[in-house]
């Protein structure tokens, strides 16, 4: 007997709110099923992952020259410089820079010599990193987009130029975990913030596990909030954390796959577990007197910068994988108001003289001390700024940013020793062969670390986001 039109669209409804109900039971079955397999990711995000292929290196120390040096005062050898110092600069561009130029070529004012059986050309600024040119890789044109001082930084550093991007070192940590989980994967030490600031060793968007631990030199070696309180025993301490965890654990059950939540609950962990560990890696006094004097520790011109080279071998000697130095302070002494180092805008000798005697001896004793400790093959150590300087002067004697073309090192790491790639035009003004970008740059340190570049990916509103963004390639010409 067939059901009476006044009930048809109840029964209708009746199915429809059926079918809505089975399939809300079916989408919550599949979303707690992927919550679960998510909830690993969110306990331990640092957990040691494998790379993809057997790596060259196991850890890097980026010995950042804050400020930009200038290519052509520094590693990159332009005798056209001295033969026509004074006359005008052939393609010039007065707006090259961030200020204005005067289209007339600047002559460097050091000795230049050979040295090593590569015969790389050296200023006389540099006399103890001279002895190391045959364990170096040179690329000499690179470049980039962003011509002041922040935004260099951070496209060079986070492979964009707009702050809230992840920079290396957190992409790393992201990829490969921790090794010592008693120790930050990865540390960043200044004696000065940088321009740029938190932003250029932040996470960005990638969760705040991957963050650096970031080291004051003005602090010596001290970490802030990590002691115990004086009042509180240790086992105090350890059943509060005992407490705190159960308590973060049943909120974080609840909230499954939010990585955020999970940092925060790690750090509490991290930071416990560093206040045995931190304080012996960064105790300098139980290093032996001639390694002390090796980094410069006795010479009050390099003091800092020798202490931030010894830490860092002795954090690589523990695990932490990536650590960078951002180098010096306010002390070029070249005149310039509101100056970083490197930055010779008034007078390129004094600037550099200064910044050199700063850098030089503890840049050079890292190399010697990580391969004496047969650290150096698997350690990539990076130096460079964060762009280049012009070739024709700014002022009289000083010269103005260059994104266009300057020249950047690295050294031990799986790349080949007294090997030069790229070149800068007769000028050391614009890079013309074999030009490398970042993005080629950070492929070629995430590549030498066993990471594809083009695989390392986290998905940020709704796109997969990468370090390299959209480009890069590896230089497998400098690779060892």
């Amino acid at each position: 007997m067939p059901l009476p039109e006044s009930l048809l669209p109840a029964r209708r409804q009746f199915l429809r709110q059926s079918g809505l109900g089975f399939g809300s039971l079916a989408l919550a079955s599949l979303l707690r099923d992927q919550r679960a397999s998510a909830a690993p990711a969110t306990v331990d995000p640092l957990a040691t992952r494998p790379p993809l292929y057997a790596p060259k290196a196991k850890a890097v120390i980026w010995l950042f020259m804050t400020g930009a040096p200038s290519q052509v005062d520094t590693w990159d050898y332009k005798p056209e410089l001295q033969k026509r110092n004074g006359e005008p600069l052939p393609g010039s561009d007065s707006k090259t820079g961030f200020f204005t130029t005067s289209g007339k070529i600047l002559k460097s004012p050091f000795q230049w010599a050979q040295h090593g059986q590569s015969g790389t050309w050296v200023p006389d600024i540099f006399p103890h990193l001279s002895q190391h040119v045959d364990r170096m890789a040179f690329i000499h044109s690179m470049y980039l987009k962003a011509n002041n001082h922040a935004p260099a930084s951070l496209e060079l550093m986070c492979g964009h130029s707009q702050p809230g991007h992840p920079s290396t070192g957190a992409w790393l940590t992201y990829g490969l975990g921790a090794e010592n989980r008693n120790l930050p994967a990865y540390v960043v030490m200044h004696e000065r913030r940088p321009r740029g600031d938190d932003q250029i060793w932040s996470a960005g968007y990638l969760p705040k596990s991957y963050q650096a631990l970031a080291l004051d030199a003005k602090r010596n070696g001290v970490i802030d909030n990590l002691a115990r309180q004086p009042q509180q025993t240790e086992a105090q301490q350890r059943g509060t954390l005992d407490l705190l965890q159960r308590l973060n654990q049943r909120h974080a059950e609840e909230r499954a796959g939010q990585a955020d939540l999970a940092a925060r609950i790690n750090s509490f962990e991290l930071a416990y577990r560093m206040q045995m560990a931190a304080p012996d890696a960064l105790d300098l006094t139980l290093e032996s007197e001639a390694t002390k004097k090796l980094y410069g520790l006795d010479n009050k011109h390099c003091e800092v910068f020798a202490r931030q080279c010894l830490t860092a071998r002795r954090l690589v000697e523990r695990g932490v994988r990536f650590i960078q130095i951002f180098a010096g302070k306010n002390a070029s002494g070249d005149g310039a108001v509101d100056d970083v180092p490197w930055d010779g805008h008034s007078n390129i000798e004094t600037n550099h003289r200064t910044c050199a005697a700063a850098t030089d001896q503890p840049a050079a004793a890292l190399l010697t001390d990580l391969a004496s400790r047969g650290l150096l093959e698997d350690t990539l150590v990076v130096w460079g700024g964060e762009f280049g300087r012009t070739s024709d002067s700014q002022g009289s004697v000083g010269r103005d940013h260059n994104p266009n073309g300057f020249t950047l090192w690295m050294a031990g790491g799986g790349v080949k020793g007294g090997f030069h790639y790229g070149a800068t035009d007769e000028f050391g003004y614009k890079a013309v062969e074999n030009r490398v970008h970042v993005n080629d740059l950070h492929a070629t340190m995430l590549h030498l670390m066993g990471i594809d570049h083009e695989k390392l990916t986290y998905r940020h509103n709704g796109r997969d986001f990468r370090l390299t963004d959209v480009g890069g390639h590896v230089i497998r010409e400098i690779l060892a």
